[in-house]
């Protein structure tokens, strides 16, 4: 009975210790995250040009937010969202496997002796500044010791362990059985979704003492293991593919394939690998440096399959394209670009909401070209094509405040976050009633086909120029949004004060060819009502441009936070 009770007190250590470590690791990546800015995403979705830069910003990010597995997510959804192409994507991929390398070379040095201290300096820097930077590195630094806390409580665990005959003949045959211990690995990792965290219980086996004196896994045995690990982790990449566009699906199959490959490949070179991961690793005891050999051998497999598939990433990209078959998907009345998986990351899910409210923006646009087809020309098809649209427009203004409402119900915002997310659900208003206004003129359209009420070559020129104004204007909102473009959202302000002047001119100008004959008087409510819904949509305009210079101001009067370049909406 004893017996008993003292094993299941040491696995509940040993899994409360892995709890902690990887509680301690996510806590890191959000305190870095925070401190840094909100960057990540920008890098992503900017610098990732060529494949090579793709692998620098991948294993940069990785390195900062602690988990690969939250990389690739964030690219499978920016290769939903068409924020990044299939290629570009695979070499952020490959950055990220090598990226996550750095947690084990932080365990590897086995700070466990002073985890308690950096605890504690992170808690007093956390919890007694009132700055957010000092608050950020402090959460920081307290969850870089809680990390070594958490392998402190795991190796506490494992020492009687070691000592079991039970325990210690389970890991002599995973360890002596190369296939064994990669399916082990990979079901590990799968299970706890982090290869980090797999790769920090083999440390903290290889430093402990079997019942003969030896460490009790050695570099050999560890390594299948390890392979294993980058298995398992591309679960997660999977998973958010469902249900997500189809180059989203093969930036997934190519991040499997990807460690599949590389696993195997390395499997059937495993005792030349062993042997130059001990030529490059410090030298002595094999329990004094089996640890530094198994996180050297983890960032050297990752760096050598990276460059091996380096010269082959159009021909990766081509292979999961012919797994996974298919056509990119046309426009459709359902939501691109929202992606509920990542609203813990706040910075990329609005994000992502800015760039549906782009596209819904662009529909609205399109729905005013239609508009005014239908009534220069007194086309019926055009006509119903906004009406058509608009049932898009209206869909996705209810997905998108849906979308800003479960993340403001679920994360907790910064106020610069908070500002930010008010400015995009009056954006996406806004954008919904461009397409109300849109409508109003393809049923007063549809009104003047049906009456047959006719309109002046000078008034029909009048709308024509009106229409090409506020085209312009229209334009130049979406691109303000898009990009973050201060200089075009101040033009877009200049343009509202001239639709304004337009209006009354046109008022005028209609009222005199009245005067002379010149216009229908049964055409004169029609076309006050249609100019009055020209400058409406304008007012519109002028509310999104409004609201991104809000929102750009905003940031940059922010302390603690990275500036960014005057183009972009951080």
């Amino acid at each position: 009975m004893s017996d008993n009770l003292e094993i299941s007190t040491m696995l509940f250590s040993l899994f409360g210790g892995l709890a902690i470590f990887i509680y301690s690791m996510n806590l890191m990546g959000d305190g870095l995250q925070k401190a840094a800015g909100e960057k990540m995403r920008r890098i992503l979705e900017v610098l990732t040009s060529n494949p090579l830069m793709g692998i620098l910003v991948g294993t940069l990010v990785t390195m900062i937010i602690q988990s690969s597995s939250a990389t690739t997510v964030m690219v499978v959804g920016f290769v939903s969202a068409k924020l990044m192409t299939l290629p570009q994507a695979i070499g952020v991929i490959m950055g990220a496997n090598i990226g996550t390398t750095v947690t084990a070379q932080i365990v590897a040095f086995n700070l466990g002796d002073y985890a308690y201290l950096i605890t504690a300096i992170g808690f007093i820097l956390f919890f007694f500044f009132n700055k957010k930077i000092i608050k950020y590195i402090g959460q920081t630094t307290f969850s870089f010791g809680l990390l070594f806390v958490g392998l402190n409580v795991m190796s506490n665990a494992m020492k009687p362990l070691a000592q079991s005959e039970v325990f210690t003949d389970i890991i002599y045959r995973v360890s002596n059985n190369p296939i064994l211990g990669l399916i082990v690995g990979a079901l590990v990792t799968l299970i706890l979704q982090s290869s980090s965290a797999t790769t920090a219980v083999l440390l903290n086996l290889a430093r402990e003492v079997g019942a003969d004196g030896q460490a009790l896994i050695s570099l050999q045995g560890a390594l299948p293991i390890l392979f294993g690990c980058n298995i398992g982790t591309t679960i997660t990449a999977i998973l958010a593919s469902i249900g997500a566009r189809i180059n989203a699906k093969r930036a997934a199959m190519a991040h499997t394939i990807f460690n599949v490959a590389g696993s195997i490949l390395f499997m059937l070179f495993l005792p030349y690998f062993a042997k130059f991961v001990a030529f490059i690793s410090p030298k002595g005891q094999e329990i004094e440096v089996v640890g530094r050999q198994i996180a050297n051998a983890h960032t050297s497999f990752n760096v050598i399959n990276t460059i091996l598939w380096l010269p082959f990433v159009a021909l990766l990209a081509k292979i999961v394209t012919f797994i996974v078959r298919g056509e990119e998907d046309t426009e459709e009345n359902r939501v691109l670009y929202l992606d509920y998986k990542i609203l813990n990351n706040v910075a990329v899910a609005m994000d992502l909401a800015t760039k549906e409210l782009t596209r819904m923006a662009e529909l609205a646009r399109k729905m005013m070209a239609n508009a005014k087809k239908a009534i220069i020309n007194s086309d019926t098809d055009a006509a119903k094509k906004v009406h058509e649209i608009e049932d898009i427009v209206d869909m996705l203004q209810t997905e998108i405040i849906k979308y800003l409402s479960t993340m403001l119900s679920q994360s907790a915002l910064t106020d610069r976050q908070s500002v930010r997310l008010a400015g995009l659900m009056h954006i996406t208003n806004d954008i919904e009633r461009m397409g109300d206004h849109c409508k109003n003129v393809a049923e007063l359209a549809m009104e003047k086909i049906d009456r047959d009420l006719p309109f002046s070559k000078e008034a029909i020129s009048d709308l024509s120029n009106a229409f090409n104004k506020l085209n312009d204007m229209v334009d130049h909102s979406i691109q303000s949004l898009s990009e973050g473009n201060i200089s075009l959202a101040k033009k877009v302000l200049a343009e509202e004060s001239e639709i304004d002047k337009l209006e009354t001119d046109l008022r005028d100008r209609h009222i005199k060819r009245l005067d002379s004959g010149l216009c229908n008087p049964a055409s004169t409510i029609m076309f006050i009502e249609l100019i009055h819904n020209i400058e409406r949509i304008a007012d519109h305009c002028n509310n999104i441009a409004e609201a991104v210079l809000e929102d750009l101001e905003n940031n940059s009067a922010s302390p603690g936070t990275v500036s960014s370049p005057a183009t972009d909406i951080p």
